[in-house]
């Protein structure tokens, strides 16, 4: 079969090539892909950098997709064994969600994987608190960010505050919804920044995708609010670095929880009920992520396209 291939670790583009089938072994079944997309996680696991990655090479990168069963049932699906992955016209699977009729393909291959990565704490935290009243997202201008302000309106937000860089881009973000913060890359200006959007009221929600010297900023901002309640702070991505000092002050001056969000912090069963009703959303267009469709013979255009939107390799 053809398929995506990355031949060594360390970033390389993958190239369109034969690859060997996937094996269907015990639970698992074989399904043609439809279409997958392009998500930095998934350029993080092919360069071998990812704390997911199991450095098997070479391989087709893989983190989800949307396949035709062999009765022709369009599903989202993904854990597919490595080295075989979702970048091929086959592969074996063991979960597959049967999606409502007519769902775009691509519209669900580019909006699950960012869209869940704030989902998921948003719902974990209206389960255990209620629906939050402020939700902050550091880091908004990303993919993710945009879903992560959709997603705070669809489940009743009051008031979402994003932060982030560029003009235009949060000039967009305004246009979903959200109220908007500048930050530089400078910490004591952005904290004074983020402080100031909070307006002395402490969010009930931080959702993190930038981690770093902005979450950093964030953390100073935040040991001045006055708060009552608990701050849930979660660190999703780490876009602005890997490491970030969090003040001991902050953690004895207010009630403050700090924890992370990826797939494996995840309850497995949660997050497959989860992603049912994200589907769904999908499907009513109540949230929306932008895509290029690229075929998967121009997996190598795609992989060094431009930024813009994110690139979704199709098949048929």
């Amino acid at each position: 079969m053809k398929a995506a291939v990355v031949a060594t670790a360390g970033g390389a583009v993958p190239e369109y090539q034969d690859f060997p089938e996937p094996e269907a072994g015990s639970g698992r079944q074989i399904v043609e892909l439809v279409a997958t997309a392009i998500h930095p996680v998934v350029r993080a696991k092919a360069s071998g950098g990812h704390y997911s990655s199991t450095g098997q090479f070479p391989l087709v990168p893989a983190v989800d997709a949307v396949a035709r069963t062999a009765d022709g049932t369009l599903v989202y699906t993904g854990d597919v064994e490595e080295p075989w992955g979702t970048f091929a016209e086959r592969m074996a699977i063991t979960m597959a969600l049967p999606l409502p009729d007519g769902i775009d393909p691509v519209s669900v291959a580019v909006g699950v994987n960012p869209g869940m990565s704030s989902w998921m704490p948003l719902t974990g935290h209206a389960d255990e608190h209620g629906t939050p009243d402020t939700v902050v997202i550091i880091g908004v201008t990303g993919a993710a960010g945009g879903l992560a302000v959709q997603n705070a309106q669809a489940l009743g937000v009051r008031r979402i505050i994003g932060v982030g860089r560029g003009a235009d881009d949060l000039k967009h973000v305004a246009g979903l919804g959200a109220e908007t913060v500048e930050i530089t890359g400078t910490k004591e200006a952005d904290a004074a920044a983020i402080g100031a959007a909070l307006d002395g009221k402490a969010p009930d929600l931080v959702l993190d995708f930038l981690w770093g010297g902005a979450a950093e900023a964030a953390f100073q901002a935040l040991a001045y609010v006055p708060g009552a309640g608990t701050t849930s702070y979660v660190e999703i991505g780490g876009a602005a670095g890997e490491e970030a000092t969090v003040p001991a002050s902050l953690l004895r001056s207010r009630p403050f929880r700090l924890s992370g969000s990826g797939i494996g912090s995840f309850d497995m069963r949660r997050y497959f009920v989860q992603v049912a009703a994200y589907v769904q959303l999908i499907a009513d267009g109540k949230v929306k992520a932008d895509a290029q469709a690229y075929p998967l013979s121009e997996v190598s255009q795609a992989w060094t396209a431009p930024a813009g939107p994110r690139p979704v390799l199709t098949v048929g």
